[in-house]
């Protein structure tokens, strides 16, 4: 039984689904066995891209308590809708600078503040050690942090991304990007740890934030869940063909089109090469109508969305995997969870990414042809290049040590030791 409690502001957990909810709710499962109890504070039914129950249920039996809000976010407004379809790209961007203009610092603020309303009910029911929430969205960070300042319990926050100069964020004005930073220096006043997903988000925050030391700061990257792949059998294949698999979204500098362009420059000028493009996630309409305009449709799979144990067995399918993440501002410091699911697969993998914390993971793991994520030329080339070897029977191997280094239970021991060090003696 855990001895320890920590209370977690978590808007995205459970039954929502995608790669956005997994560190948080992998951290969940994984905190009682290094001695910590989570209270977590999450939302009640919402309308959203994914649901994934077998997150959920890949909780139970576990030493968790779970508090639902009923937030007033529009995801909220529209939970009878329940799983909604993502719009065009174009729309989607169109919506997300109108959130941007209008809410500060996201469009969580009133999810946050009824989350802050739960959090004030359950200091007077618990003792708490520990405070802990993960961005984005951002204002669940202004919530704890505030939450913080109220009771004087540590504040542990957590960046998968960043938040001042977060390479999705629309800033229309001067003044909206002085007040998100003044926002986050506020919020990272009060914490007394910061726990961040790479090395170029540390760099980014101790540079803007003079207050903050660098071993008050931890890195503590994204990972896989071993679990996940024990006793997990492929889906039987009788094809012959080279299986490149792809799971997740498309959004924003995240597009299948140069991955397009390059597939139909293989078929072309190489008649022979048998492809098989397994898409697992959510492939938009605009881009099935791309690999039409492209004629590669005929070699495409589209699962649409599987639950995560299904996800993890398309993964074991394939020949090798394929991911991408474009330019664009501080691409340096995405670091895409994909990534190491792929690892832990053990496939090789195509990473088509710009220069950053990404691309020198995918050299890390060995096993990998590593493009720019925009050059057509180079993306075809490696392809080739990877069915000449598996044809041969000499795809490579990865580095096991670089796998084992991102297993989610030893990253929560690294979360837990930070608790540690912050953590109040009652």
């Amino acid at each position: 039984m855990s001895n320890q409690r920590v209370l977690v502001f978590a808007y995205y957990f459970p039954p929502m689904g995608l790669s956005g909810v997994q560190r948080v709710s992998k951290f969940m499962k994984y905190l009682p066995d290094v001695g910590w109890q989570p209270h977590v504070i999450t939302t009640g039914p919402t309308a959203y891209y994914a649901h994934d129950e077998s997150l959920l249920t890949d909780l139970e039996d576990r030493d968790i308590l779970i508090y639902r809000t009923e937030g007033k976010d529009p995801n909220s407004l529209l939970k009878d809708q329940g799983t909604i379809k993502m719009p065009r790209e174009f729309v989607r961007k169109i919506l997300r600078r109108l959130s941007d203009t209008f809410f500060i610092p996201d469009n969580k603020k009133a999810w946050a503040q009824q989350a802050l309303a739960v959090a004030r009910d359950l200091v007077q029911q618990y003792e708490y050690e520990a405070i802990f929430v993960s961005g984005p969205p951002f204002s669940s960070m202004m919530a704890a942090a505030t939450l913080s300042k109220e009771t004087g319990i540590p504040l542990i926050v957590d960046y998968r991304d960043l938040w001042v100069g977060n390479q999705f964020h629309f800033y229309p004005t001067l003044w909206h990007s002085n007040k998100h930073q003044q926002l986050e220096r506020e919020v990272l006043s009060v914490a007394s740890r910061v726990t961040v997903t790479n090395r170029r988000i540390k760099e980014h925050l101790i540079a803007r934030y003079n207050f903050l030391r660098s071993d008050e700061v931890a890195i503590i990257p994204h990972g896989y869940d071993p679990a996940d792949f024990v006793q997990v059998s492929p889906f039987p294949r009788e094809d012959s063909a080279f299986r490149l698999t792809y799971a997740g979204i498309f959004y924003d500098v995240v597009s299948p089109i140069p991955f397009f362009k390059a597939v139909k420059k293989v078929i072309t000028e190489n008649p022979t090469i048998k492809l098989d493009l397994q898409f697992v996630g959510l492939l938009r309409d605009e881009y099935k109508k791309a690999a039409k305009k492209y004629r590669i449709d005929a070699l495409i799979t589209d699962h649409g969305y599987c639950e995560h144990g299904d996800s993890v067995r398309h993964l074991l399918s394939s020949d090798a995997l394929w991911m991408m993440v474009g330019n664009t501002r501080n691409a340096d410091t995405i670091s895409s969870a994909k990534l190491y699911e792929y690892m832990a697969s053990r496939k090789p993998l195509l990473v088509s990414v710009p220069d950053g914390i990404l691309r020198k993971d995918a050299q890390r793991y060995g096993a990998a042809w590593i493009t720019e994520p925009d050059d057509v030329d180079a993306i075809a080339t490696s392809i080739v290049e990877m069915y000449t070897a598996w044809k041969q029977g000499r795809m490579p191997k990865p580095n096991e040590d670089v796998i084992a280094s991102h297993n989610r239970a030893h990253l929560t021991e690294l979360l837990a030791k930070q608790f540690g060090m912050s953590a109040r003696v009652i």
